[in-house]
């Protein structure tokens, strides 16, 4: 039952966070309180990221919401990478174990999205279940690389000692 419980906290937290209008969400307030003298607004000011049809910068949307943005779609990112990991971890072991957990975390992206759709103010994107599935592809490419080499070394000792 406990590993089951850090992949209900992330659903959880998926659930409550798009059940939010973006303005319940809004973190710019805190940003201008946090960051009053824009730091790295130059370097910022250089990124123009293309997006649902629109670029956008600080120029389009100034400082703080920019760096809302970043946050917002950083967030993605690794929230579905962390829930990859975790439903990885629920599932029995099997040969196609990363597969799976990657195939059900773009389904949860794909529900967080449609579930989006029904909060006031927000809307679904494809381009955000890609930015989940990219995360949770990442995340799980990154941990069976660790894994393997890791397996890889304990193997080596154990032939090393066999050896002796």
């Amino acid at each position: 039952m406990r590993k089951f419980l850090f992949l209900l906290a992330i659903i959880a937290v998926l659930f409550v966070s798009s059940s939010q209008t973006y303005e319940q969400q809004s973190i710019v307030p805190t940003l201008q309180t946090l960051l009053p003298d824009k730091p790295m607004e130059n370097q910022l000011a250089k990124l123009q990221i293309p997006y649902w049809g629109k670029t956008i910068s600080v120029e389009e949307r100034g400082y703080y919401y920019f760096v809302e943005f970043l946050l917002r779609k950083s967030a993605h990112f690794f929230i579905f990478g962390l829930l990859a990991l975790a439903v990885y971890y629920v599932l029995p072991k099997f040969r196609l174990r990363t597969i799976t957990a990657f195939i059900i975390t773009v389904g949860f992206a794909m529900a967080d999205e449609y579930h989006q759709s029904l909060t006031g103010g927000r809307t679904a994107t494809i381009q955000d279940v890609i930015l989940d599935a990219s995360g949770a592809f990442t995340f799980l490419l990154i941990f069976r690389l660790i894994y393997s080499a890791v397996m890889s070394l304990k193997r080596r000792r154990k032939l090393a000692r066999k050896k002796r």
